[in-house]
């Protein structure tokens, strides 16, 4: 079974797969939805967005659109780029996207045009090797079982190689318990036909991860996404549950992304040098000690190194909103860190260093990885 780093706005850019990869990574990483009309059009952020580092060959890209050429057009593009495959985006329920056409909207609009859409884009993507991939919800909420199950098939029948089910409707909040029975069904239904569904929704832990594998035991893959921001090494965490191979977790990076010296120790402080995820095989499940504030200025560099100055802000506060959840003091962190931000890097940076001044025993978190 595959581990999947999930698409998030804001979130899902070259500085956050490298704090990914720091803790071991994953099998894939989905990026954040790759607009096809701004793609095409080639604006100015275009290029961070397309940024596959450090780890091309574990890259999904994420296409999001209304517009049957323009999808086509912008899947044909990004087919020649390094990546296991393109991926539409038939999942998004934010109103400032469905409303456009796109996300959720392909799963309502009348099914010849979303046919016609996932044909074309199919055929450019059959050209080359990459996959071709959909991730959707199971509709609106007037939604029936044989309506999902025959949108599933439209999809399979014109090319469609693996489906990621977040087993929601389109209002339903986070709030409402995932319908992992929907999991379960498309397994069945396409096992023999060699579709790969992966599940998406309310993993966080051991026991949640336990409870999806429970009702859905022939799963291909786990999908997680606010999680991980809090947790980067949640799939560290989890993995130790399906391997026992104690060098599973290393993953070949370019080392220069992931020299992370006096960031982590095993208990004993022995400290890794060079690269950790090498560092660490054999001796996976035993503590290691994690600098978190060495963590936090790192990801700040890292966003300075592959983010343009226009998106700073919203990238650091949308990702410490999540990830100052690992401390006792959690509000506290968030405010401060969120309202620094606002101000510029140095500032966040200052009240980094203030925080853990103030609360030093914030600063070191023992992990079982």
């Amino acid at each position: 079974m595959k581990f999947i780093c999930g698409p998030m706005a804001t979130i899902s850019h070259a500085a956050f797969r490298i704090l990914v990869e720091k803790f071991g990574g994953v099998d894939e990483y989905f990026t954040e939805m790759i607009n096809a009309s701004s793609l095409l059009n080639m604006g100015p952020w275009e290029k961070y967005y397309i940024d596959s580092h450090p780890v091309p060959s574990k890259v999904v890209w994420q296409l999001t659109g209304n517009s049957v050429e323009k999808m086509t057009d912008a899947a044909a593009f990004l087919s020649t780029l390094d990546g296991i495959g393109i991926d539409v985006n038939m999942g998004c329920s934010a109103p400032d996207v469905y409303k456009t056409g796109a996300g959720i909207a392909w799963m309502t609009k009348p099914v010849e045009e979303t046919r016609r859409m996932v044909r074309s884009v199919g055929d450019v993507i059959e050209k080359t090797e990459k996959r071709f991939s959909v991730k959707l919800r199971l509709g609106d909420d007037n939604f029936t079982d044989d309506g999902f199950f025959s949108f599933c098939d439209m999809l399979v029948e014109n090319g469609v190689k693996l489906l990621t089910l977040h087993p929601r409707t389109k209002k339903e909040k986070l709030n409402r318990p995932p319908r992992y029975e929907y999991c379960k069904k498309l397994c069945e239904r396409y096992k023999k036909d060699g579709i790969k569904i992966y599940l998406n929704g309310n993993i966080n832990d051991e026991k949640s991860l336990e409870r999806a594998v429970k009702v859905c035991p022939e799963i291909d893959g786990i999908m997680i996404s606010r999680a991980c921001v809090q947790k980067p090494w949640i799939f560290s965490e989890l993995k130790k549950s399906f391997s026992s191979d104690s060098c599973d977790l290393a993953r070949e990076v370019e080392p220069e992304t992931l020299a992370v010296e006096n960031r982590f120790s095993v208990a004993g402080d022995v400290h890794f040098s060079d690269s950790f995820s090498g560092q660490k095989c054999g001796i996976k499940n035993e503590p290691v000690t994690a600098d978190m504030e060495a963590l936090c200025l790192d990801f700040i560099s890292d966003v300075e190194r592959f983010q343009p100055k226009e998106f700073y802000k919203t990238r650091l506060q949308r990702f410490f909103t999540y990830f100052c959840m690992n401390f006792q003091f959690a509000h506290y962190a968030q405010t401060c860190f969120v309202n620094a931000a606002a101000k510029g890097n140095d500032f966040l940076r200052e009240a980094i260093a203030d925080f853990f001044k103030k609360c030093p025993e914030e600063k070191y978190k023992i992990l079982y990885i």
